[in-house]
């Protein structure tokens, strides 16, 4: 699979065919957060390099600031040769998303403590592109849940595609009513968030972050799932057949200057 396509830049016209009810009536999803997803694309070590101190010591204090909290930051784990810098920001509202960038721009630490990057020439540029996706969290997982701050910890943040809108649907009802979050945090599989994607690439498709104390916790919170009697009941479940036809997988691990 290729890393850095995992996900591509946001755009209105991607969803606008199955428009989902949330970007029209913010009330139809009370309790519930929306998740920006950004990946940013670096040309190599002193891009990531500027572009972590300027999360680090501007972006996410301006974020706080703003009501943007917590804040996750998280390169791959399992490739060194990638270094695209995942950033997952959680918003109440959809109008915190569409303003975020006015408001942090409006924010005079920010723009003093991030000017050097802020104001770089092209021929300096700090990233090469950012790509973004916007989700709704799930009824079962409304909130963002922070694991403990555990040296070793790692994330795996996984994408289900599926083939069409109604299989998509019913693999989120898998999640939410038949149990199968449930069964993940029994065997060791604990949420960070699941979100439905609104807007992005490979729709439609949910996308779910995990966390582990450590990459053995890992595999065995897999094994764990897989040997599971209620998961073997539920996965042959028919009205859960055939919902996923591709799914994505990578493994994160937190920089410092993550809060998730």
């Amino acid at each position: 699979m290729d890393r850095r396509q995992f996900f591509a830049a946001s755009s209105l016209t991607a969803g606008a065919a199955v428009l989902p009810a949330a970007l029209t009536d913010a009330a139809a999803v009370p309790g519930r957060e929306f998740y920006e997803l950004r990946l940013y694309r670096v040309a190599g070590e002193a891009q990531q390099k500027a572009l972590v101190a300027f999360l680090r010591d501007a972006a996410l204090p301006a974020m706080n600031r703003i009501g943007i909290n917590p804040v996750g930051v998280f390169t791959p784990l399992e490739d060194a040769s990638d270094l695209t810098v995942y950033v997952l920001m959680p918003h109440q509202t959809l109008d915190s998303v569409a303003t975020a960038t006015a408001r942090m721009l409006a924010d005079e630490a920010f723009r003093r403590d991030g000017r050097a990057f802020l104001e770089v020439p092209s021929a300096k540029k700090g990233y090469e592109r950012i790509e973004s996706s916007l989700l709704l969290a799930f009824e079962g997982v409304p909130k963002l849940e922070v694991p403990p701050r555990r040296p070793e910890r790692v994330f795996q943040l996984r994408c289900y595609e599926s083939h069409s809108v109604l299989a998509g649907q019913k693999k989120i009802d898998m999640f939410n009513k038949g149990g199968e979050i449930a069964i993940f945090r029994k065997t060791g599989l604990s949420p960070v968030f699941f979100g439905e994607m609104l807007i992005g690439k490979n729709l439609p498709n949910l996308t779910y972050m995990l966390s582990f104390p450590d990459q053995n916790a890992l595999r065995v919170g897999w094994q764990k799932f897989v040997a599971d009697p209620e998961w073997d009941k539920l996965k042959a479940d028919p009205q859960y057949a055939d919902t996923v036809s591709k799914i994505h997988n990578i493994v994160l691990r937190p920089l410092a200057c993550s809060q998730i």
